[in-house]
C-alpha cells in the first residue's frame, strides 16, 4: 500500500497580505499565490511554484501528499488542503497548504482501487457496479495511503464488497460506515423496455382543437338563419 509521502518539496515566499491586486501580482511574476496555517501558528500568505504544485497535485496521491514545505528559513511538513483554478484556461489560481503534525492522526478522503475480474462477471455473467469510489478514514500523516486497493476476483453473482471488507492493515480507522456497499456484482440491465399498453394509447395524438370548434361553429350557424327566417 504505497503512502501519500512521495518526496516533494516546495520552496514558499513571503509575500505581502492578500489582496486581489496582491495575488495579480503575484500570478503576473509567473507565481501563484497561496496561504499557510496550522501546527498552531499564525497564517502566512506566499507565493509558490505552479510548476511544482500541479506535479503534486496530479501525482498518486494528489492532493493528500505530503512534502516538504521551506518557508522563513524553516522546513515544515505540509499538504494542500484547497485550490481554485481558472474555470476557462485551467490555471490554478490560488492554493491553501496546512502545516501537518507528523504524530496527530487526521481525516483525508482516499479512492478506492478495485483489481481482478470478479467470478461473477467471468462466469455468471454478472456485470460489476462500483457505487463508493472513495471512502473517509483516519491515520497518521506517515501513514495515509495514495489508493486503497482491493481484490474482487473472488467476488460472486448478488455479492456485495462493503467497507468493512477493505484492506486497512491496522493503521487504517475508517470513518465512512462499514456497512456501506462499495461495489458488487449484479445483472446487466436492459437498455430498454417495452411501453404499456395505457402509455401507447395516450401517446396517439387526438383530433386537433380546431376541428372541434369548426364543427361546433357549423352546428350552432343553424339557429340564426332560422331567426332570420322568422322575420321575413
Amino acid at each position: 500500500m504505497a503512502t501519500a509521502t512521495d518526496g516533494f518539496k516546495l520552496q514558499g515566499d513571503t509575500r505581502e497580505a492578500s489582496t486581489k491586486n496582491a495575488a495579480r501580482r503575484v500570478r503576473a511574476a509567473g507565481k501563484i499565490p497561496a496561504t499557510v496555517y496550522g501546527a498552531g501558528k499564525p497564517s502566512l500568505s506566499v507565493s509558490l511554484d505552479p510548476k511544482l504544485v500541479n506535479q503534486i497535485l496530479r501525482s498518486a496521491s494528489g492532493h493528500n501528499t505530503i512534502f516538504d514545505l521551506a518557508l522563513d528559513g524553516e522546513n515544515a511538513k505540509a499538504m494542500i488542503v484547497d485550490w481554485q483554478k481558472d474555470p476557462i484556461k485551467g490555471h490554478l489560481l490560488h492554493v491553501d497548504l496546512k502545516r501537518i503534525a507528523m504524530d496527530k492522526r487526521m481525516r483525508v478522503s482516499v479512492p478506492i482501487v478495485l483489481a481482478g475480474v470478479p467470478q461473477g462477471v467471468k462466469t455468471e455473467g454478472g456485470i460489476l457496479e462500483q457505487m463508493v469510489r472513495e471512502i473517509e478514514l483516519e491515520c497518521l500523516p506517515a501513514d495515509i495511503p495514495s489508493s486503497i486497493t482491493v481484490d474482487v476476483t473472488a467476488l460472486g453473482f448478488g455479492q456485495v464488497l462493503r467497507v468493512k471488507d477493505l484492506p486497512h492493515g491496522g493503521k487504517l480507522h475508517f470513518i465512512t460506515e462499514e456497512e456501506t456497499p462499495v461495489a458488487h456484482v449484479t445483472h446487466i440491465k436492459e437498455v430498454a423496455e417495452a411501453a404499456p399498453a395505457e402509455e401507447v394509447a395516450a401517446a396517439t395524438p387526438a383530433e386537433p382543437e380546431v376541428i372541434k370548434k369548426g364543427k361546433q361553429e357549423t352546428e350552432g350557424a343553424a339557429p340564426a338563419a332560422e331567426k332570420g327566417d322568422k322575420k321575413k
